[in-house]
């Protein structure tokens, strides 16, 4: 009996230590990283999951919803122990995270919400603010006028909370009759030819334009080359948002009024704490009292906030911060 004691206490030893060293796994599921700020996004994540003694198992599905399901399979088959979901499709989504339920992994919507399922938490910018700060600055600037809106894919929950942001500003200036909406576009994809195609049909038609708001940089940078192409740039005000190297070169040239820069840094280590705390059996944060619905339940999340960036403060936001280099904005 005293052998088998001392077996037994031995192997529970091995396996208590084993436990205590296991490193927690993350699976993270991308829709793209053709987009500049999404390998921002990724890089950071990692690095920061890196330093918290866990690793990350990317897989980017190039907008392809099928094949973002199919790479959940292939994570949760492999036994990760977190699902981190930057969803192609927010209702398609909903499916993958059902699935993982099943087998007791956590899952974190990652800046875009997943509809319609029992989400466990959820990490993002406030895209209803993000889109007031649009609207607000370019009213501001242009009270009155013809306005085109682009909106992003109606297949992420953020082309619609942008608009609700654009819509809790400009609907009063609508009503009074000092803004007109020639335009309210929602697009496909969140690529640059959107944007110009929606743009350059406008100027077909000869519709005066005095405003673009667009719901990315992409968009807008389409926008911006449809305008040039009938020599408006710089003629028109033009809102985006992401702080793409490239719209910021648009500001500094006059050609793009403004974007909204989003704290990349704190948005990704944020969910790589999560993503390690659910890992771990704990609760992503402590105290946590604010929530977003998702039409299944209220689901725990953080929101942060974005920041506008336009010719007068480039150096103080997104060049202060490290988030693009003065040599790159001014070449």
């Amino acid at each position: 009996m005293k052998h088998i004691n001392v077996i037994f206490g031995f192997f529970l030893l091995i396996f208590l230590f084993s436990g205590c060293n296991t490193n927690p796994v993350i699976g993270l599921l991308m829709d793209t990283t053709e987009r500049e700020r999404w390998a921002k996004d990724r890089d950071l994540f990692v690095e920061k999951v890196n330093d918290l003694g866990g690793s990350v198992i990317v897989k980017v599905a190039d907008s392809d919803a099928s094949v973002q399901f199919q790479q959940a399979l292939d994570l949760i088959n492999e036994g990760i122990d977190v699902l981190v979901i930057i969803p192609v499709d927010k209702t398609v989504a909903a499916g993958i995270v059902k699935t993982a339920k099943k087998t007791r992994i956590p899952v974190l919507a990652y800046d875009r919400l997943i509809w319609d399922c029992d989400l466990d938490f959820y990490i993002s910018t406030d895209n209803i603010q993000i889109g007031e700060k649009q609207a607000n600055f370019i009213t501001k600037a242009q009270p009155e006028g013809n306005y085109a809106l682009i909106g992003g894919p109606t297949k992420d929950n953020n082309s619609i909370q942008l608009y609700l942001g654009w819509m809790n500003v400009l609907q009063p200036l609508i009503d009074k009759g000092d803004i007109n909406i020639v335009s309210n576009t929602f697009v496909k994809e969140w690529v640059p030819e959107e944007g110009y195609e929606v743009t350059k049909k406008l100027l077909k038609d000869s519709i005066k334009l005095d405003a673009i708001i667009a719901a990315n940089d992409a968009l807008a940078s389409g926008a911006i080359q449809a305008l040039h192409e009938h020599e408006l740039e710089g003629k028109v005000l033009v809102a985006g948002q992401d702080a793409d190297i490239n719209a910021i070169r648009n500001i500094v040239f006059g050609n793009q009024t403004i974007t909204v820069y989003k704290p990349l840094e704190s948005l990704a280590f944020n969910a790589a704490i999560a993503s390690v705390k659910m890992a771990k059996g704990k609760n992503p944060t402590d105290n946590m009292s604010f929530t977003v619905n998702n039409g299944h339940r209220l689901v725990p999340a953080i929101l942060l906030e974005g920041q506008v960036v336009n010719k007068q403060n480039i150096r103080m936001t997104v060049i202060s911060e490290g988030f693009v280099a003065e040599q790159e904005v001014f070449e």
